[in-house]
């Protein structure tokens, strides 16, 4: 059974003539009165009575009429609202952002975009780079902000944004606390909070980094994975970490962030957007341009 089978049944369901319904069809008789033939046989049971002079419908025949007319109708609406590419309907756009991308140039960016587009409906899943990418390639999300990989699918495409500055967290009570920056030599001999690798390699490997280039080794007190049992871990006493500086409105009656000389060789940590290749939705497209165009004013702060 097939859509068009269903098709040629409802016109002659209606006309309870063949011609007249083949004439309607743009179809010869002949070929009419085949494909609901092979509907027939392909259910195992006679939907019309044939004469030479007249068409009915069976008992079976009007139950299935009823259903099948039904059927048509929400085929024809879905392909109707799908051809004309959901113009009038809500849409939903779908971001994904690591930690510090969802506080700061994501709110920033939405900004610009929702006046523009005041019917749109706009989810944010917060998540880490190694868990967005698999939803991306999914179809899950329409657009995730992330730190590149070193390797990435060729199925997605990925525009660098900026590099976003960072800062050291200490305790409210710590003897650096006062002070209004800090390079790695103020702190060498500190303990240190360091994310997790497997889940942040460039936070980690930033923190490291710094750390070597200074031509000192970190005493690691503790890896953790997760932003909050950072700051929580750094709120306790038990160690300083270097963090993004968006994070500096978190835990700030017991944790405070500051500014961070690093070396000419460290940049900060790396913000990309990357979307799936061959994606021409207008939200998305609409979102790249405005990334693009106040790409200066949305990234001043990070």
């Amino acid at each position: 059974m097939d859509i068009n089978q269903l098709r040629c049944f409802i016109a002659v369901g209606k006309e309870l003539h063949f011609g007249r319904a083949a004439q309607k069809m743009e179809m010869m008789p002949a070929s009419l009165s085949r494909f609901i033939r092979l509907l027939e046989e392909d259910l195992g049971v006679r939907l019309l009575n044939r004469s030479t002079r007249n068409v009915s419908l069976t008992a079976e025949g009007a139950l299935f009429f009823d259903d099948a007319r039904k059927l048509i109708d929400q085929f024809d609406a879905l392909a109707k609202r799908f051809k004309v590419g959901l113009k009038d309907e809500r849409r939903t756009l779908r971001i994904g952002a690591i930690d510090s991308a969802a506080r700061g140039l994501v709110p920033a960016l939405l900004n610009l975009f929702v006046p523009l587009h005041p019917h749109s409906d706009i989810h944010i899943i917060e998540d880490k780079t190694i868990n967005l990418i698999p939803k991306l390639k999914s179809g899950w999300l329409d657009m995730i902000f992330i730190r590149e990989p070193q390797s990435i699918d060729a199925s997605l495409a990925v525009r660098f944004i900026t590099r976003e500055s960072c800062v050291l967290a200490v305790p409210i009570q710590h003897a650096l606390a006062d002070r209004e920056r800090v390079a790695v030599a103020d702190f060498q001999h500190e303990a240190m909070i360091i994310p997790d690798r497997r889940t942040r390699p460039h936070s980690h490997d930033l923190t490291m980094s710094l750390f070597k280039l200074a031509g000192f080794t970190p005493h690691i007190a503790q890896f953790a994975e997760e932003k909050q049992t950072i700051l929580s871990l750094v709120a306790a006493g038990l160690g300083l970490a270097v963090v993004p500086a968006s994070y500096r409105t978190m835990n700030s009656d017991s944790v405070r962030y500051i500014a961070l000389d690093l070396p000419e060789q460290i940049k900060g940590l790396p913000l990309s957007i990357a979307w799936q290749k061959g994606n021409e939705d207008r939200f998305l497209r609409e979102m790249l341009r405005l990334l693009h165009e106040h790409q200066r004013e949305l990234t001043d702060k990070l």
